[in-house]
């Protein structure tokens, strides 16, 4: 098995692991990550708008 593969399903098994016994926790690592992404839409967004107009 590579360490590729290792780290994969390491991961995959965490990910498992953390959203089975830390639901809340998940949660809020899950809207945190979704928030950031907003934010850089909006700020790429507000950006191109600005070197548009």
């Amino acid at each position: 098995m590579t360490l590729k593969k290792t780290l994969t399903y390491s991961a995959v098994a965490f990910v498992i692991w953390f959203v089975a016994f830390r639901p809340d926790s998940a949660a809020k690592v899950v809207r945190g990550i979704a928030a950031l992404i907003g934010q850089l839409g909006t700020g790429f967004g507000d950006f191109f708008t600005r070197l548009v107009g």
